[in-house]
């Protein structure tokens, strides 16, 4: 069968936040985990934070795929 080109964000047994395609139990494509400090930061609301932080992502990653370019094996990340 074919993978589903639809994806979602779940929250898994272990409390981690993922996005996986639909109706699948494949491993996630992307799995968020957030310290309790930060949960509790957050009063709960982490799992809208990991959804703003999976639409950036996307969004990025998509200008990454117009450019063409590849990113240089030994960049500084900051």
């Amino acid at each position: 069968m074919p993978s589903s080109p639809f994806l979602e964000i779940v929250e898994l047994e272990n409390g981690k936040v993922a996005l996986r395609r639909s109706n699948e139990e494949a491993e996630p494509l992307l799995v968020i985990e957030f310290s309790a400090d930060a949960r509790d930061f957050l009063q709960g609301h982490y799992i809208e934070v990991a959804k703003a932080m999976i639409s950036a992502g996307m969004q990025v990653a998509g200008q990454v795929m117009e450019e063409g370019e590849p990113y240089a094996e030994d960049r500084i990340l900051h």
